[in-house]
């Protein structure tokens, strides 16, 4: 009897609460006709009005017509927006009471069971089930949606065997997924424009250089079925992807070389290709846009087009026969003139026309491409096929130098796409080996030139690097390499003890064994005045020489592998200035420091050194220029390029790496070791047991800025 007392009352509060909430919706239904904000204040009001009476789990009651069968949660009735129409009592409803013991922290996403009504109660309304969630529209074409499924299924089993490299597999994958497997290059089964300008790309590959037939094109044959196409869409993207990757980084990589190449990687980013590509307004301009952006390499390809006159293919040998001119049309009575021959289709392919191939007729084309070739070797361009133009087609001279300009082409591959630095007018310092020549250039152009003596084929090639010059050092100590010590003075010293001390060479003994040689500076020292630090692995820099009759040979390849420049004051001067153009540094300047105690002149920013190769290219004056291949790379590159498992050239080979230890060796008695008053200063004695590595001794280190009296002035580092 308590207890319905008890849910007697709490109903009367409940029927008290919609009472009041009925009188506020009336008061408040003017508002909701015009006034949004208002609207969904007073709802809330409305909700925060009705009271949370104690859980019980009784039948809705009923009191005559006025029947609480429908339940709302609160948070729905928060959430309305749109206000509700004029209601009549039984249109209002009531929140469900709260559970106080409930976590509130919780989302209420519980399914809960109902409770049966007693006997003689109205039935309720059974809940309709949930909806199904409406799928999103696809955004494939309907035509596009074999293909589609096809690509999801070769994706998802077969993708390794169109991109083997991982990284490049998840990019294509993740990009096709974007677009629902969506063909890439068809649209219903019709190559889209973009589509046919990557094609177009593909084909002319050998105009950059590269070789078309690493770049297969597909065959999207007009009403394939989805397999096909499918397939097709895979296997194009995968030829963009490796013409992107070879035009950046190159067809082979250094270190199939040589052992004593270095240059800093920078390897395609697959995603970036991807949305490149796909988005370009030219999607053939995009994609040879991966090729070196530098002004020789582009000389270089134009030269390319000359001596093939504008084409590539393979070498052939055109047979002698008739002279073949093309004679154009005079208005309509005088058509144009095409004569056949059997000779036209290896000429075709000759000069890399691409356009009917088997076609017999020597027409307008194949004149102008003939033209072409003779302007590129040095004939009269008639564009007729003469005997002398035959003999110049079929020269294998032509075919070497078509070689040459390619592997040279190939290493502008490997090379930073900045080569200067930006700060300071995108300067730097390009030394070519088989040229001899070092320059400065900013700005894009030569700023200053001057001969060099290189490393000798061999062991002390001077090797190709790109690395950052820090700073200068007048007056500098030679610390002789350990690959000199070893190979050279370790013997000399078993011939003669003596032969290091009338060479004005110092020698210490470390406490651990080790040997260390070095040359006090001054006017003989092997280094010369100045020493040109850009620290590397292979232990090379660039110094003045006391040997100065080297520079009047043509071929200057006599060192150990470092780089001996004709005049160093002015290199110095013009680094300098560059560097810090408030300064001015003049040659004489630099001159008036030469003594007996280093000079470390650091530059405030480092000036990029790139070291090259280039037995191709194209001077000054717009002609091209070859030069001997002194360390043997270009052959190495062509027959790399030749070889037909192209695939392997993209692995790097590990070469060993100079040794930075100390040269331990037997000693001769007699051997005179340094002392420490003979030492100049900055030197290392026969005691010394820890220091600088050798690397850091080699390369000198700069020490904090001092100035030197009585010129506050000069930014002068002393050590």
């Amino acid at each position: 009897m308590r207890d319905c007392v008890k849910t007697r009352a709490g109903f009367d509060r409940v029927l008290t609460a919609v009472a009041a909430t009925f009188l506020t919706v009336c008061a408040t239904s003017a508002f909701s006709q015009t006034d949004p904000v208002r609207n969904s204040a007073a709802e809330l009001a409305i909700d925060a009005a009705i009271p949370r009476p104690e859980p019980a789990n009784l039948p809705p009651p009923s009191i005559g017509d006025f029947k609480l069968d429908t339940v709302v949660p609160a948070q729905e009735t928060a959430k309305a927006v749109e206000p509700p129409p004029a209601s009549k009592p039984s249109d209002v409803v009531t929140a469900p009471p709260s559970d106080t013991n409930a976590d509130t922290s919780k989302k209420d996403t519980a399914t809960t069971t109902p409770v049966a009504p007693p006997a003689g109660a109205a039935a309720a309304p059974a809940a309709e089930p949930p909806k199904e969630a409406t799928k999103a529209a696809s955004n494939v074409a309907p035509a596009d949606q074999p293909v589609a499924e096809k690509l999801r299924e070769l994706m998802g089993a077969k993708s390794v065997r169109y991109f083997d490299r991982k990284a490049e597999r998840a990019a294509v994958e993740k990009f096709y997924n974007a677009r629902e497997f969506a063909p890439l290059w068809t649209q219903g089964g019709t190559l889209t424009p973009t589509a046919k300008a990557v094609i177009s790309r593909l084909k002319d590959a050998a105009s950059d250089g590269l070789n078309p037939s690493d770049y297969p094109v597909p065959d999207f044959a007009a009403g394939a079925n989805p397999d096909v196409l499918a397939e097709a869409d895979l296997k194009l993207t995968a030829s963009m992807l490796d013409y992107a990757r070879q035009a950046q980084s190159g067809r082979m990589h250094w270190s199939q070389v040589s052992g004593d190449i270095q240059y800093p990687e920078h390897p395609i980013d697959a995603n970036e290709v991807l949305a490149n590509i796909t988005s370009a307004k030219d999607a053939s301009a995009a994609l040879e846009s991966y090729n070196p952006p530098h002004k020789l390499y582009r000389e270089l390809k134009a030269k390319l087009a000359e001596l093939r006159g504008q084409g590539g293919g393979p070498v052939i040998q055109i047979a002698e026969g008739p002279t073949l001119k093309f004679t154009p049309a005079h208005g309509k009575k005088q058509p144009a003139i095409a004569v056949e021959d059997a000779r036209v289709p290896q000429l075709r392919a000759k000069l890399g026309i691409t356009e009917n191939p088997h076609d017999t007729r020597y027409d307008a084309k194949v004149a102008e491409a003939v033209r072409k070739f003779q302007a590129g070797a040095d004939l009269k361009p008639t564009g007729v096929l003469d005997e002398r133009t035959i003999r110049a087609i079929n020269s294998p001279k032509r075919d070497r130098q078509i070689d040459t300009v390619i592997v040279n082409m190939e290493r502008w591959r490997w090379l930073p796409r900045q080569l200067g630095a930006p700060s300071v007018g995108n300067a730097y310092v390009i030394l070519n080996i088989p040229d001899f020549t070092l320059k400065v250039m900013q700005n894009g152009a030569p700023v200053w030139t001057t001969k060099v003596v290189a490393g000798q084929p061999g062991i002390h090639a001077t090797p190709l690097l790109t690395e950052t010059m820090k700073f200068i050092t007048v007056n500098p100590t030679w610390n002789v390499p350990p690959s000199i010590i070893y190979n050279e003075y370790l013997p000399a010293l078993q011939q003669d003890p003596t032969v290091l001390q009338r060479m004005g060479l110092k020698l210490e003994r470390a406490r651990d064994g080790s040997i260390h040689i070095s040359q006090p500076p001054g006017e003989a020292n092997a280094l010369g005045r100045i020493r040109f630090n850009f620290p590397n692995k292979f232990l090379v820099y660039q110094h003045d020489t006391p040997d100065k009759h080297l520079f009047s040979k043509e071929e200057r390849a006599f060192s150990h592998g470092c780089m001996r420049v004709q005049n160093p004051d002015q290199y110095a001067a013009t680094l300098l200035n560059i560097t810090m153009p408030n300064e001015h540094y003049t040659p004489e300047r630099i001159r008036s420091m030469y003594g007996h105690s280093e000079i470390d002149l650091k530059f405030p920013t480092p000036i990029p050194v790139n070291i090259t190769y280039q037995t191709a290219f194209v001077d000054d004056a717009g002609k091209l220029q070859f030069r001997r291949d002194v360390y043997g790379r270009d052959a190495t590159m062509v027959a790399l390029l030749h070889n037909s498992r192209n695939k392997d050239l993209e692995n790097v080979i590990a070469h060993s790496q100079p040794s930075y230890s100390h040269p331990v060796g037997n000693l001769p008695a007699g051997v005179n070791f340094a002392s420490d008053n003979s030492y100049p200063s900055g030197g290392y004695n026969n005691s010394y047991s820890s220091g600088p590595s050798f690397f850091d001794r080699l390369f000198g280190i700069p020490t904090p800025p001092a100035p030197i009296p009585p010129r506050p002035t000069r930014r002068l580092y002393t050590r």
